[in-house]
């Protein structure tokens, strides 16, 4: 079955919130960037940057957890809006994210 970007996007989603992270790279590409947005400025620059990045981040915040606000999906764009909790003595937080799919997997995603 062809997985759609809303459905890459939510299984990223949840294994994120489970902190497995061979599933949360899973759908993502070898080569795929991580940016800010409107700059385009790269903060991680393919899948073994994010392995690192994300491995850290789970095992620093074990109780970190993404709620998902609203979901808009365009093509082959989805976009997220999230409430961010569970990061240590920070309040929770909202966040932004732009997923790009390219051939069934996640290959740019804008942070705002």
């Amino acid at each position: 079955m062809k997985k759609t970007p809303e459905m890459l996007a939510q299984q990223q989603l949840d294994a994120y919130n489970k902190q497995d992270l061979e599933e949360f790279l899973s759908v993502y590409s070898d080569d795929v960037l991580i940016m800010e947005f409107p700059s385009n400025a790269i903060t991680t620059n393919g899948i073994e940057e994010m392995r690192v990045r994300y491995k850290k981040l789970f095992e620093d915040h074990p109780n970190n957890h993404a709620e998902l606000l609203a979901r808009i999906v365009h093509d082959n764009k989805v976009v997220d809006h999230e409430l961010v909790t569970g990061r240590g003595n920070s309040e929770p937080k909202k966040a932004v994210a732009i997923y790009e799919m390219t051939e069934e997997k996640i290959a740019k995603v804008w942070f705002l």
